[in-house]
């Protein structure tokens, strides 16, 4: 690169770091476009809509039916919000609390009102209801004049598809009507074109696709086991103050520089490099969440300030590489392009992997664990973008308008070769030790308190009391004046506050209490705040993360695990890599339920989040060893040692183990002494989660895999027996 050139491109980088964050935090036009405040919250921040229905009937429904219907509106109400919540409130309601919205009415127009749907043919038999319909959607076609029409698209179940077929084959030869019911109105009478035996179906004649939608909409309620009816609508406020808010950017701020620091101390020109990458990564995430409609809770925000901590990964990976071609004697601009394109396979390979856990887990998951993977799965294309394209341009300027000492890069130190695989029973027994005590703890739990893990009210319900106080109290006020006596009552400190909008009525959900607790509750509130005693209301209410939403949140996993050992299988052409890669990540996640339980860590809404992360971390860490065993595996001579490579390899990748580890862990570590109580009980098992990702990647995988590679003796893809080396 020429000088002037250079000059340009380093003009380019700071006018793009000053308008990308002048836009995180003005934004653009009238809209402001990509603003941080324009960015959509969750109910802990901004809160919502909170909607009531009850079951109509006189007879109490099932907890089969009610668990299915509370199931069917979850998957609904994502549309509006990945992190809204449906959970049972008492035997008979179900409430739905939707964030980021104000008007209640809108949405019980959009939303539809839960009632009877039926499909009736033209003699008025019934024959179809709305549990027969799998799904409904709006969507455009090509009608025969090749013209673009909307439709709406009907999935049906599979007794629904013997009986479409049915009514379809009566109806077709006269070219009859099928009409829709809803509530005994007739909102649609569609003539049947077609025998339909395979159990799809298109609803034509719409007028535009808010027309669609809505009777979609309509199609999708009406599919419910239960008829609800709206009981009540509130609007909420947010269930945290602007307290937790400011205290999150504080951490993030003091992290964030804490890493420029750390960078710029150990990398020296390059580390200064790859913190103005880093400011353009953090402005470039404010933007997109806002253009993409991602909705942030306070986990969301930590989970952010986390991946800025990890983003750092990729630069640390070429910065190594780049140190060990100028101690090979390289010139800077030789090392530099060298650099990028050794470490390109390793960086590809890690967050190639990570990026496939978090399309299944977006594609499978719902509700947080959706959420979860669009912020994680933008995350990772950005920081290899600003990995790999920023930092590789300011570099290439850098050298170009002077910057050409190597001292100022630092050369590489040849690394002695530590005999990591000498220890491996050591390692493998203590890791052994620590999973079955956690199990083992685990069932002392399960025996004395109840429980093996201290779950929060989201996994095991709890109640809900609405209390009326005579003054209008913010929720700082709130958090500070009443929850302790409420936290007195129960013991705990996972206490959820919301405020009702335009009322002094606040929401507080605690675990199950007692009648007992109950009335304690209750003379604490009349006792200190002078409360109507008959203005407070309590209620059961079930976990806002059902059965269902944990057993899709597993099956997420399990598939997302098969296919990152897949991916690895295929690059490395080896399953062995994948099956050990696997097994460190398992072993990270049992490592840390194992702190969850010795500590009794609250295992919340976060806890998904908190392992999830540990899973995209520990693939990541462990994928740069093994990208380093691969390359020597391929300069290896035949008299070489196995054992000795495998050493060499977890060596020359250790300071890149511990340096990732210490930036993310400065992260971590600022929002646990300056978050609020949620975010550090986030906060902490990820610490936790950080230095066993280090140690596994360290001393287990690469262990792991040898064991493997010894032992389990296959063809080599060259055709060649492997060596099986007992060193």
């Amino acid at each position: 690169m020429k000088k002037n050139k250079a000059i340009i491109t380093l003009l380019v980088m700071v006018l793009l770091l000053g308008g990308f964050a002048y836009t995180a935090v003005e934004g653009i036009g009238t809209e402001k476009a990509g603003a941080a405040s324009g960015i959509k919250l969750g109910l802990d921040l901004a809160g919502g809509v909170s909607i009531t229905y009850q079951v109509v009937g006189d007879e109490e429904p099932s907890a089969e039916d009610m668990a299915d219907t509370i199931y069917k509106l979850q998957r609904r109400v994502e549309g509006y919000s990945n992190e809204s919540q449906v959970y049972q409130e008492g035997s008979d309601r179900i409430n739905i609390e939707i964030p980021g919205v104000s008007d209640a009415n809108a949405i019980l127009e959009e939303l539809g009102k839960p009632g009877s749907l039926v499909f009736l043919d033209s003699s008025q038999n019934v024959v179809l209801t709305g549990t027969d319909i799998a799904d409904a959607r709006a969507a455009t076609q090509q009608d025969q004049m090749g013209n673009s029409e909307f439709v709406v698209s009907l999935t049906m179940t599979e007794e629904g598809r013997e009986k479409f077929a049915e009514a379809t084959r009566a109806a077709y030869p006269t070219n009859d009507i099928i009409s829709i019911v809803y509530d005994n109105v007739v909102i649609r009478t569609p003539r049947v074109q077609a025998e339909i035996t395979d159990g799809q179906a298109v609803i034509t004649g719409m007028e535009s696709f808010e027309d669609a939608e809505q009777l979609a909409s309509t199609i999708r309620i009406g599919g419910l086991r239960l008829e609800l009816e709206e009981l009540r609508s509130n609007v909420v406020g947010a269930q945290l103050g602007s307290t937790a808010i400011a205290s999150s950017l504080k951490a993030a701020a003091v992290g964030f520089a804490l890493v420029v620091v750390f960078m710029i101390v150990v990398y020296y020109v390059m580390g200064l490099a790859a913190s103005f990458a880093l400011g353009i990564y953090t402005a470039l995430i404010v933007i997109l969440l806002n253009l993409f409609e991602i909705t942030l809770t306070l986990p969301g925000i930590a989970g952010i300030i986390l991946s800025i901590g990890m983003a750092v990964d990729a630069n640390v990976i070429i910065f190594a590489r780049i140190r060990e071609e100028l101690a090979t004697g390289k010139s800077v601009q030789s090392a530099v392009k060298t650099g990028f394109e050794k470490a390109f396979s390793a960086i590809l390979d890690g967050n190639v992997t990570t990026l496939i856990a978090a399309l299944v887990l977006g594609l499978k998951g719902s509700g947080t664990v959706k959420g979860f993977a669009q912020t994680l799965a933008l995350g990772i294309v950005l920081s290899m973008f600003t990995a790999l394209v920023i930092t590789k341009q300011l570099l290439k300027a850098m050298y170009a308008v002077g910057l050409k000492d190597e001292k100022i890069y630092g050369v590489g130190k040849e690394k002695k070769t530590a005999d990591f695989l000498s220890r491996k029973t050591v390692f493998f027994a203590l890791s052994l030790l620590v999973i079955v005590g956690g199990f083992a703890v685990m069932g002392v739990n399960k025996s004395s308190k109840g429980s093996a893990l201290n779950y929060s009210l989201e996994f095991v319900g709890g109640t809900s009391t609405n209390v009326v106080f005579n003054e209008d109290m913010t929720i700082e006020d709130i958090d500070t004046k009443v929850v302790p006596y409420i936290e007195a009552v129960t013991g705990d400190g996972n206490v959820q506050t919301q405020k009702v909008a335009g009322t002094n009525e606040v929401i507080f959900k605690t675990r199950t209490l007692t009648v007992e607790e109950r009335e304690q509750f209750k003379d604490a509130m009349v006792s200190n705040f002078s409360v109507d005693a008959e203005k407070i209301i309590a209620e059961t209410i079930s976990s806002t993360i059902s059965k269902e939403m944990q057993s899709d949140a597993i099956v997420a996993i399990l598939i997302a695990t098969a296919c990152m050992l897949v991916y690895i299988w295929f690059r490395f052409k080896d399953i062995r890599f994948g099956a050990s890669a696997v097994a460190a990540l398992v072993h990270d996640v049992l490592v840390v339920l194992a702190f969850y339980a010795v500590a009794r860590v609250s295992v919340s809404s976060t806890f998904i989040a908190c392992m999830l992360t540990i899973v995209g971390y520990s693939i990541n860490a462990t994928i740069v060893i093994f990208d380093r065993i691969r390359e020597n595996m391929a300069l290896m001579g035949k008299k070489d040692d196995l054992k000795e490579m495998v050493n060499r390899s977890i060596s020359q990748t250790l300071s890149r183990s511990i340096f990732t580890s210490l930036t993310t862990f400065f992260m971590v570590a600022s929002l646990y002494v300056f978050g609020v109580t949620s975010i550090r009980e986030f906060a902490l098992p990820l610490m936790v989660g950080i230095i066993c990702g280090t140690y596994s990647s360290v001393c287990i995988t690469g262990a792991l895999w040898y064991v493997l590679r010894t032992k389990i003796v296959k063809k080599d893809t060259d055709g060649s027996a492997g060596r099986k080396n007992k060193k």
